[in-house]
């Protein structure tokens, strides 16, 4: 029942992952799991997070990018005839095509007591579902492989195409097949005949305990699911919560248990983690193995974890007290590399030296930005390269911040000077409240703000932490960099004003792939011209605090400086020891070599965004450019941002997961160093021990870039776009600074009255847009589609 063309794809297209599925050698030796072996990874329905649940491909890839032991779990259904089928829900409609196939075979059912409308797998033989696709049913997830026309396995079809190195039944509903005149006891005592299955599991005190006997002198191994703790299990009417201090019991007719994970790590109301429960180490002591459920890349998870789903997996296999017998996960790429790459690595392990992990505003992901939590975490993290943004205060101090618009990381607008809002189209076309239109003191009064980029998906930062922290001076920042003897160098900003623009276009215009993207939007290279023009040099006053601080000397950590300006970059020509970075604001598909050559006449190394090296079309990879090894083999080391751990910054092709992210623009594409908000996650990804040896396991290897979209099939791709333009020679080369002009002394700003917009400068600087009108205008043509 499967089509041959979505195999045949799949396996030209993580060719890659087929020469590495053998799996690491790196193995681990303390466990402490119930057998004292490493934990499974159970891939739910395949690689669910991406392809339809149940569906060959999810399988397939499943197969391709886990441990080579990893297990397939299928979701048993009963058809009208007594097939067994995986398929993810006992409602059709929730995953597949049913719905439009047979329109009118709708109906109502009592499931564990309550009446459920839609279409049932009991009203359907095999032969009806034959004309049936799966779909994905992940209302956030990407639609587009539909298109497809995935059909639906029985139990034995999956195993005879995949030969799965572990299969895994889950019986949901026995009572309800049995009210149909349906056993779902014997399909699977007949089934267990023609397949090795390792692994049944059930809700079901009744099913489970009716087949132990049947299965005592097998190999397979019966599991009682817990489901929610205030559910009632229909047979024994008692809550899950309640049979969970009756383990003994348990223990009668199963050999392990499968529990949400919030038994094990619960959370509170906030979605903070609270103390671990005695779950695993009590079951262990009646022995029983541990399985814990609900891992999902994709599906927002315990602040603690900073969106990293490697470190949620970790904190259950690798904590110091236990470890689960295996996880069940959407996503099984991620628990693979967490157990054989991260686990029981120390906190004193030696990283290899690429990629450079330089902060983004510090931990900007944990802390408000450019505040000493966020500094003093970012060094605490691992990250090589501390930066600060600098602007400037009223009274000439450098300082600190993610924008010159105090709006976009402190609460001034909720303070005595919100009265000061002015718009200044040379920094940015919206209004704001500036920092060179308060005094340092001013500035200190305020209360910082943590950046939530994308809020517009409901996802947001550290809320405990949302206003903690200071924010400090540039002096302060050099004096923090200085006493930590982790970091490498600083990295001190000279920019233009960029935003974050999220594009969220409705579920209905075309597909859930639709629902992620962000640009950078940068108005103006003309921030440090405009600083000139109001009587305060930038430069000057960074050179004055470098210098006094002893960051000439050549003893304190490597200066870097940034700019999108050439003429900021050549303001510090002389300066020797000074690495010059130019950040190129604008996603590009290519360089010409005299472009490059201007580069090098003024800068040493280089910063593009993920764009100009992976370009995407709806949060698909298109291609791969050569743009990174064009610039490397002309001298210019490549620095790469911008990393966040949030899912929905990332490529579908990434599988909502930031490590390997990461690690396709290392291994991949081979830059020299990531700017990331979440420090942490990209200093990890330098330790873990896949990457020591000659041939990294498929779920180290990067992603095959475009592979994806070649899945697709032509009905369900999104509308091409215009290729990214070249850089030329005339967006790189700027005129020289002016003078600085003469400005009044400056004193406090009162919050009681309100201070006089700035003035314009006469001249108007280049304007450089990093998005462009072709993508501006596929999104407006699908909403005009709704």
């Amino acid at each position: 029942m499967c089509k041959l063309r979505p195999l045949i794809l799949l396996f030209l297209l993580y060719s890659v992952a087929l020469v590495s599925a053998q799996g690491s050698t790196n193995r681990t030796s303390s466990w402490q799991t119930f057998s004292g072996n490493a934990p499974l990874v159970i891939a739910h329905g395949g690689f669910s997070g991406l392809f339809p649940d149940s569906s060959s491909v999810a399988y397939n890839l499943a197969l391709l990018t886990s441990l080579p032991n990893v297990v397939l779990w299928c979701d048993v259904q009963l058809t009208k005839d007594g097939a067994g089928i995986c398929f993810p829900d006992i409602k059709l409609d929730n995953a597949s095509d049913v719905s439009t196939v047979f329109d009118t075979k709708k109906n109502n059912y009592l499931v564990n007591g309550e009446p459920l409308d839609g279409w049932f797998s009991i009203d359907f033989t095999l032969t009806d579902l034959a004309t049936v696709a799966l779909t994905q049913g992940v209302y956030s997830r990407s639609g587009r492989f539909d298109g497809n026309l995935f059909q639906i396995l029985t139990v034995q079809e999956m195993v005879k195409q995949l030969s799965p190195p572990g299969l895994w039944l889950n019986i949901q509903h026995d009572a309800f097949y049995t009210q149909h005149n349906l056993s779902m006891r014997n399909f699977v005592l007949s089934v267990s005949k023609s397949v090795i299955v390792n692994y049944i599991s059930s809700p079901e005190v009744a099913f489970l305990s009716g087949i132990a006997p049947r299965f005592k002198a097998t190999k397979t191994k019966l599991i009682f699911r817990f489901l929610e703790k205030d559910v009632t299990e229909p047979t024994m009417n008692k809550t899950y919560g309640s049979l969970l201090n009756n383990l003994t019991f348990i223990k009668t007719f199963a050999s392990g248990i499968l529990v949400p994970k919030g038994y094990i790590w619960p959370v509170d109301a906030l979605s903070y983690l609270l103390p671990h429960t005695s779950v695993v180490q009590d079951a262990h002591k009646e022995g029983l193995e541990v399985f814990a459920s609900d891992f999902a890349n994709d599906i927002p998870f315990s602040y603690n974890y900073s969106y990293d789903p490697k470190a949620e997996v970790l904190n259950f296999i690798d904590n110091g007290d236990f470890s689960v017998d295996g996880v069940l996960t959407d996503f099984p790429i991620t628990p693979s590399a967490a157990i054989d790459c991260f686990a029981h690595i120390g906190k004193t392990a030696k990283g290899q030296a690429k990629p450079l992990v330089i902060s983004n505003d510090g931990a900007s992901g944990d802390y408000p930005s450019c505040t000493n939590l966020a500094y003093t975490q970012a060094i605490s993290d691992g990250a090589d390269v501390l930066d600060c943004n600098v602007q400037m205060t009223k009274d000439g101090i450098p300082i600190c911040l993610t924008s010159a618009n105090l709006i976009d990381s402190t609460k001034v607008a909720q303070s005595p000077f919100s009265n000061l809002t002015t718009r200044i189209p040379d920094i940015q076309k919206s209004n704001g409240i500036f920092s060179f239109n308060l005094t340092w003191k001013d500035i200190q009064t305020l209360t910082p703000a943590i950046s939530n980029p994308y809020s517009n998906f409901r996802l947001f930062r550290n809320p405990n932490a949302k206003n903690d922290g200071n924010l400090v001076s540039l002096s302060e920042f050099l004096g923090i960099a200085k006493e930590a003897n982790s970091l490498s160098g600083v990295l001190i900003s000279i920019e233009a004003e960029c935003e974050i623009l999220t594009f969220q276009l409705s579920h209905h215009a075309l597909l859930a792939s639709d629902l992620r993207h962000s640009y950078l939007f940068c108005p103006s290279k003309g921030h440090a011209i405009y600083l000139v023009k109001v009587g305060l040099s930038v430069t000057d006053a960074v050179v004055d605090v470098l210098s006094k601080a002893g960051y000439d000397n050549g003893t304190a950590p490597k200066v870097m400086i940034r700019s999108t300006d050439s003429a900021v970059l050549k303001e510090f020509k002389d300066k020797k020891n000074y690495e010059l970075v130019y950040r190129v604001d604008e996603t590009i598909r290519d360089a010409p070599d005299a472009t490059i050559e201007d580069i090098k006449a003024f800068a040493h190394s280089i910063v593009i965004n993920k764009e100009s090296i992976y370009p995407l079309n709806n949060a698909y990879i298109v291609r791969a450019t050569d743009i990174v090894s064009r610039l490397q083999s002309k001298g210019l080391p490549v620095y790469v941002e911008l990393f966040d751990n949030e899912f929905v910054s990332q490529a579908w092709d990434f599988f909502s997961d930031a490590t390997v992210e990461i690690n396709s623009f290392v291994m991949g594409a081979g830059i020299d160093g990531v700017i990331t908000s979440f420090p942490k996650t990209a200093a990890s990804y330098k330790k873990n021990r896949c990457l020591k040896g000659k041939d990294s396991p498929a779920y180290m290897s990067p992603v095959e870039p475009g592979s994806l979209m070649q899945v697709i099939t032509r009905d369900y791709l999104p509308p091409a776009l215009a290729p990214y333009p070249l850089l030329k020679e005339s967006d790189v080369v700027q005129p020289p600074l002016p003078e600085v002009m003469p400005s009044p002394p400056a004193s406090s700003t009162s919050g009681g009255s309100s201070a006089p917009g700035p003035t314009s400068p006469s001249g108007q600087p280049k304007i450089a847009i990093c998005i462009f009108l072709s993508v501006l205008a596929v999104s407006l043509v699908t909403i005009l589609l709704l």
